[in-house]
């Protein structure tokens, strides 16, 4: 791929990347807000400016770096939104509705972007491809992060549900594993598949899991903006 290609292909990542992530959790923030807890308000968490959310080597070195080696798999972060669950009128329950916030805003995004696709038509025929490659790749990101932070393991947004919403002996042992969730999660994402590549096995449980969720969600979300596959 020439340069020119290259820099086509990023700018039609680059937007919808950080409109997934920014979005995602300014939601966590401003749910938090609304809920009695202004820890990330006062932060200058509960914004559109991308700048306030990215973590540079989560969101910018690390996918960066997988994209450039041709890594079978991408990953990366932004910086978690504080959140004072104890500030919170009813911490475990409002908990759980902070935490999935997040996952709606991506949701609503990608049934968005689907809806956007009706109006390609109007766009020039130089416009409009890269209308529309930066609206796939919109769907795919909000998707993707979407089901993926609903996997019920903390710190993801689905762990944090989870606790809230099981009873209490149920939630506590779930609530217990955030400590390690991080660790679990780079095992699953990263150690697992390079060495089932190094083995010459394609072993990717996380992929396997989340794509045919991605791909149900993705159908059900056609059908309802109006499309067909």
């Amino acid at each position: 791929m020439d340069i020119v290609g290259l820099l086509y292909t990023v700018s039609t990542w680059v937007l919808p990347a950080l409109l997934a992530i920014t979005l995602h959790e300014a939601a966590h923030g401003w749910v938090a807000w609304k809920l009695g807890d202004d820890t990330a308000y006062m932060q200058g968490r509960v914004t559109f400016n991308p700048l306030r959310h990215i973590d540079p080597m989560g969101t910018v070195v690390v996918p960066g770096m997988l994209v450039l080696l041709k890594a079978p798999f991408l990953f990366g972060w932004a910086k978690p939104v504080p959140v004072d669950f104890m500030r919170l009128p009813s911490p475990r329950r409002d908990m759980a509705v902070v935490a999935i916030a997040g996952p709606l805003v991506n949701l609503a995004q990608a049934y968005i972007a689907m809806l956007l696709f009706h109006l390609i038509p109007y766009f020039g025929s130089y416009t409009a491809p890269w209308i529309a490659a930066n609206l796939q790749n919109a769907i795919l990101i909000n998707l993707l992060l979407c089901v993926f932070n609903m996997l019920p393991l903390p710190p993801l947004d689905g762990g944090r549900v989870a606790v809230g919403w099981l009873p209490l002996f149920l939630a506590r042992p779930l609530a217990r594993l955030e400590r390690y969730g991080m660790v679990i999660l780079l095992i699953l994402l990263l150690a697992v598949p390079l060495l089932g590549q190094a083995m010459g096995v394609a072993i990717n449980p996380v992929g396997q899991l989340l794509f045919p969720m991605v791909a149900g969600l993705e159908d059900i979300l056609l059908v309802l903006s109006g499309h067909s596959r």
